[in-house]
């Protein structure tokens, strides 16, 4: 039997084979010692070495866009800053638009709610009427009463006042004559509420003494140094300032000065449908409640008669006053302006009652009505007029004020005479008017 031979190659074969396989094994393991030992000295590659490194390139291209951007940043900015500016103070401006307009609606809605609170005090609102029905209001609410004003002057009004009104008197040591022939007829004619303000304590001593319901007001260096001091007029003047108290508190008042003789009870002799309702300086119809008075001017030609319309002054010292706004505004008017003009009392109290408004003047909206001056009666009505008419001279007036005569006192007692004690020449010695 016959054995396998093999040939060279095939005897050397399997030696050859691993030998290959080492050969293949080193090179892989140089390949990757070479391309880490290449990794770690050129982390950015070969083509980094010619040029600046990637990271560096892209952070100048970054820098640059950032430079470019903050540039562009800048400027919008700016732009946005400005317009910011312009729009704040557009803002500012229609903010203080709308604040103007919104205090211009409140004080419309303000006039607004005032006109329908005093429709609403008076009645319901309603349709105008047929032709010659319509009647405008006049009446203006009363203010809601306030005891804080002077709680010792409301706890006398209390005792004193009837159906919340009285008669306020005020006066000074200078005229204690004439105020004793003032609450005289008073008492006589059976009136209960009246109130003396005394002016000095002289004055209060002698109502006190005389039981004439009287206040004493507390100390006022204004008001004590003519009250102290002052004549006549200078009293009346203080009058509006002290009245005011009395309407806060809700009382009407009827006003008097002392050279007036009470020959009934006036209260039952007022209408209390206006403000003011007052006794008037004029002598008949025409001048106590108007008449139109024909101005002349030649030279006008065609329009030589001007039309004009006149009424003789409302007195001031004697009339009926409701505690309501404009009552209260009249009184603060007069005073303010009594406070920093020489000026008649009288004639402010007109002039604030009766000019109308106009440019740079807001003119008082108060009602207001004239006496019947044969009943309130002045003494150029009774020494010129009543005591020569055998008919007028019949008629009781309410009350005789003399304040057309300088000679008031004997003129008082003489009105006494001649309307209470029935003496029908007490009045005859007088002149019509006055010696000076």
């Amino acid at each position: 039997m016959s054995g396998r031979r093999d040939g060279p190659l095939m005897r050397n074969g399997g030696s050859s084979h691993s030998l290959w396989k080492s050969r293949i094994a080193a090179a892989i393991a140089v390949g990757v010692a070479v391309g880490c030992v290449f990794a770690i000295l050129f982390p950015d590659g070969f083509l980094s070495v010619a040029g600046p490194p990637l990271q560096n390139r892209r952070l100048v291209n970054s820098q640059g866009e950032s430079s470019s951007s903050s540039c562009e940043s800048s400027e919008r900015m700016n732009m946005l800053k400005s317009e910011y500016v312009a729009v704040s103070q557009k803002n500012a401006e229609l903010k203080k638009e709308v604040r103007e307009l919104m205090e211009k609606l409140k004080l419309a809605e303000q006039r607004n709610d005032q006109a329908q609170k005093q429709v609403l005090a008076l009645g319901k609102q309603q349709k105008a009427g047929p032709f010659g029905t319509v009647k405008g209001l006049r009446t203006n609410p009363t203010v809601v009463p306030d005891e804080s004003v002077n709680p010792r002057l409301a706890k006398i009004l209390e005792k004193v006042a009837v159906n919340r009104e009285l008669i306020v008197g005020l006066a000074n040591s200078n005229v204690k004559e004439m105020l004793e022939v003032w609450f005289s007829n008073i008492k006589r004619v059976g009136i209960l509420n009246y109130l003396v303000v005394a002016l000095d304590e002289d004055t209060a001593k002698f109502c006190e003494s005389n039981s004439v319901p009287v206040y004493k007001r507390d100390p006022d260096a204004d008001v004590d140094s003519v009250g102290r001091t002052g004549g006549n007029h200078a009293v009346s003047g203080l009058k509006f300032r002290i009245l005011r108290e009395f309407l806060q508190l809700g009382y009407s008042v009827l006003l008097s000065d002392v050279d007036i003789v009470y020959l009934q009870n006036p209260f039952n002799h007022l209408y209390r449908d206006s403000d003011v309702e007052s006794m008037t300086d004029g002598h008949d119809n025409r001048t106590a409640y108007g008449f139109d008075d024909v101005f002349d001017e030649l030279r006008m030609g065609w329009a030589r008669y001007a039309h004009t319309m006149r009424i003789w002054v409302y007195n001031s010292g004697f009339f009926y006053i409701r505690p309501t706004i404009p009552s209260i505004e009249l009184l603060d008017r007069v005073a303010a302006r009594l406070s920093r003009e020489n000026a008649w009392d009288q004639a402010v109290f007109n002039e604030e009652l009766f000019f109308p408004s106009h440019n740079g003047y807001d003119g008082l909206h108060a009602a207001r009505r004239t006496m019947d001056f044969y009943l309130f009666m002045n003494s150029k009505v009774l020494f010129k007029t009543v005591r020569k008419d055998a008919s007028l001279s019949k008629i009781k007036p309410v009350i005789v004020h003399v304040n057309y005569h300088p000679d008031k006192l004997p003129r008082m007692k003489a009105v006494v005479e001649y309307y209470v004690n029935g003496k029908e020449d007490a009045l005859k010695p007088f002149p019509d008017g006055s010696d000076w």
